[in-house]
C-alpha cells in the first residue's frame, strides 16, 4: 500500500478543482488496512490512496509524482525479477509465456519480444473510446501497484507512466475487450502500448495522435520493456475500480440530491413532513434512513406549504409510499453506497499483480480476479435504478389531477392547448426503464477463456460500464423531478399565497435565474432539462439548498 500527500508543485498548468492544480504525491510504504499493524512494519504515517485523489487526478487534471521511497521499493522488487530471469527454474510472466501458454520456457534473447508480444497482441480493444476520467483513472490506479513494490517494473518505466499522467496524454482505450479477469488487460494493454511509443493517444487539448508524436512533443523517450513488465502494466482491476471510485462520487452528490427533490415533492404534492420524525425513524435504525430523514426535516423546515395543511381539519390520514417511504429507499441506497466505498477503500490499498513479487521470490496467485469490485459495482445499479423509479413517481403524481391535490393537469398552462410537463414524464419513463435493465448484474455471467485456463470471470469491467451509465440516468430523472416540483411550487404560490420553505426556495430561484422558467404557456423543454441535469450532476442544486441550512448527511 503507499502514502498520498500533496505538494506545491503545478500540474503542467491545469487547474484543478480538488488539490488547487497541484501534485499528488505517491510514496510506497507497508501500511496495512489496520493501522496497529501498520505501525508494527514502517516507522512512518502511512495512508492508502484517497478516492478524493483518484477524482482529483482522473476529473481535475492532476499530475503525479513518484516519492523516494516508491522508487526504493520499486528497485528491490526489480532486483528479484532480475535474479530469476538469470536463474535456470523457470518463472511464470518472467521466463515463460502467459496464460494457457505458460509451459513455455522463453530464452533470454526473445523475453523483450515476449513483452512487446504479449502488450501488442492484448491492445485487442474495440468500440467507442472510453472516457479521458476513466483511462486517467486506470492509469493511476495501476501506477499505484507499480509503487507498492510488488510488481518488478523498472523505475524508468513507473515514472513514464507517471509523465503520462502529468503532461495530460491519455492513450485511446476501447469500450469492449476486458472481461474482469485477469483484471482489466485489454483497457491496460492500450495503456502500456502508449509507453511503447505506439497506438494511438490524445493530448492534453484533446487532440488524437499516435503516441510515439505525442511522447516526442512531451519531451519523452518511450520504453522498451524488460522481463515481466508487460505482464506488469496489465495485470489488474484498475480500470473497474476507477469507474466505481468515480460513481462513488457522483453518487454522494445525486443521493442528498435526491432528498431535495423528494422534499420539494412532499411540499407540493401537500404531504406531511412528520413521517421523517426522529423518534419514527429511531424504530428502524438503519443509518441511511436516519440521515435521509434528517435531510428532509430541515429541507422541509419553515415551509409555508407544509404549514398551510397542517391543521387539526385535515382529512389525508397519510401519504403515497413514494414520499411517506422516501427515507427508507434513499437511506437503503446510501447504505449500499457506504458498502462499496469499504470494498473500494480495500481495493485502493492492494496491489494487484500475478505474480508479485514477496520477499525474495515471485509468487502466483488469484488477487486480480474482479469479483469482489463487479459485485458491488451491480449491487450499486440496484438502488440507482430504486431510486430512480421513487423519483419518477412523485413526479408522476404532479402531472395527474385526480392525485395532484387542485394543481392543473400536467401542470400546464392551458390544459389541452398545452400539454405542461406530460413529455418530460414520458422522458423519465424512458430512463428508468433503462435503469431497470442496466441493473441485471454482469458479475453472475462468466465465459472461459485463454483455452479454458480462465476457466471464470469476474466481468466487472461490464458492470463498471453499465454502472456508468446508470448514474448517468439518475442525474437526468432526478433533475426532471426538480424541475416539476419547482413549477408546482410556483403554482401553490399563485393559487395559495404560501412559500416553500428556505432551503427548498433557494433551489426553484436557481433554477430560475439558470434560464428554467416558471408556469406558463408550453415551450421547447429539452434545454430546460439539460439546464436542470447540469444542475443536478454539478451538484449546484445541493449547493442551492445546503446554502441555507449548511450541509446535508
Amino acid at each position: 500500500e503507499w502514502e498520498s500527500s500533496i505538494d506545491n508543485r503545478t500540474s503542467g498548468g491545469r487547474g484543478c478543482p480538488y488539490c488547487a492544480g497541484n501534485q499528488v504525491s505517491i510514496t510506497n510504504s507497508l501500511a496495512a488496512l489496520y493501522p496497529e499493524l501498520a505501525a508494527q512494519w514502517h516507522p512512518t504515517k502511512n495512508v492508502d490512496p484517497t478516492p478524493d485523489q483518484v477524482v482529483a487526478v482522473a476529473r481535475g487534471g492532476a499530475g503525479v509524482r513518484l516519492g523516494e521511497d516508491a522508487l526504493a521499493a520499486i528497485d528491490r522488487a526489480r532486483a528479484v525479477v532480475e535474479g530469476l530471469a538469470a536463474a535456470d527454474t523457470p518463472a511464470y510472466g518472467v521466463s515463460t509465456g502467459f496464460g494457457a501458454l505458460a509451459t513455455r520456457h522463453i530464452p533470454t534473447e526473445m523475453r523483450a519480444r515476449l513483452q512487446r508480444s504479449l502488450v501488442r497482441s492484448h491492445a485487442a480493444g474495440s468500440g467507442p473510446e472510453v472516457e479521458r476520467e476513466v483511462v486517467r483513472a486506470l492509469m493511476l490506479l495501476r501506477l499505484s501497484t507499480l509503487a507498492t513494490g510488488r510488481t518488478g517494473v523498472r523505475r524508468q518505466t513507473a515514472r513514464l507512466l507517471a509523465d503520462l499522467l502529468h503532461h495530460g496524454i491519455t492513450p485511446v482505450v476501447r469500450e469492449h475487450g476486458s472481461l474482469g479477469c485477469s483484471g482489466d488487460l485489454a483497457p491496460l494493454s492500450h495503456c502500456a502500448l502508449a509507453l511503447m511509443g505506439e497506438g494511438e493517444v490524445r493530448d492534453a487539448s484533446g487532440t488524437l495522435m499516435p503516441a510515439g508524436e505525442a511522447l516526442a512533443a512531451a519531451g519523452l523517450a518511450p520504453v522498451e520493456l524488460a522481463a515481466k513488465e508487460g505482464l506488469a502494466l496489465i495485470n489488474g482491476t484498475d480500470g473497474m475500480l476507477g469507474m466505481l471510485v468515480l460513481a462513488l462520487h457522483d453518487l454522494r452528490v445525486l443521493l442528498r440530491t435526491a432528498d431535495i427533490a423528494a422534499a420539494m415533492s412532499v411540499e407540493g404534492l401537500l404531504g406531511t413532513d412528520r413521517v421523517f420524525a426522529p423518534e419514527l425513524q429511531a424504530i428502524r435504525p438503519h443509518p441511511g434512513q436516519a440521515d435521509s430523514a434528517a435531510n428532509l426535516v430541515r429541507l422541509l423546515a419553515d415551509s409555508g406549504v407544509v404549514a398551510s395543511h397542517r391543521t387539526p381539519d385535515c382529512t389525508r390520514v397519510q401519504d403515497a409510499y413514494s414520499l411517506r417511504c422516501a427515507p427508507q429507499v434513499h437511506g437503503a441506497a446510501r447504505d449500499t453506497a457506504d458498502h462499496a466505498a469499504r470494498v473500494a477503500s480495500w481495493e485502493l490499498a492492494s496491489a494487484v499483480d500475478n505474480p508479485v513479487v514477496v520477499e525474495d521470490r515471485v509468487e502466483s496467485n488469484g488477487n486480480f480476479h474482479g469479483a469482489p469490485v463487479a459485485y458491488v459495482l451491480d449491487f450499486l445499479a440496484i438502488p440507482v435504478a430504486d431510486v430512480a423509479s421513487m423519483s419518477e413517481r412523485r413526479t408522476d403524481r404532479f402531472l395527474d389531477k385526480a392525485r395532484n391535490h387542485g394543481l392543473p393537469p400536467f401542470l400546464a398552462d392551458d390544459p389541452g392547448v398545452d400539454s405542461g410537463l406530460m413529455i418530460a414524464q414520458y422522458t423519465q419513463a424512458a430512463v428508468v426503464s433503462e435503469l431497470k435493465r442496466l441493473a441485471v448484474p454482469a458479475s453472475v455471467d462468466s465465459i472461459p477463456s485463454s483455452a479454458m485456463q480462465e476457466d471464470h470471470v469476474s466481468m466487472g469491467w461490464g458492470a463498471a460500464r453499465k454502472l456508468r451509465r446508470a448514474v448517468d440516468g439518475l442525474s437526468r430523472v432526478v433533475a426532471i423531478e426538480v424541475m416539476t416540483a419547482a413549477r408546482a411550487l410556483d403554482l401553490r404560490a399563485a393559487a395559495l399565497g404560501v412559500s416553500p420553505s428556505p432551503a427548498t426556495g433557494a433551489v426553484v430561484d436557481l433554477l430560475r435565474s439558470s434560464g428554467v422558467e416558471g408556469p406558463g404557456p408550453d415551450r421547447h423543454l429539452s434545454p430546460e432539462i439539460e439546464t436542470c441535469v447540469d444542475l443536478v450532476r454539478s451538484g449546484a442544486v445541493l449547493a442551492a439548498a445546503t446554502s441555507v441550512i449548511g450541509d446535508l448527511a
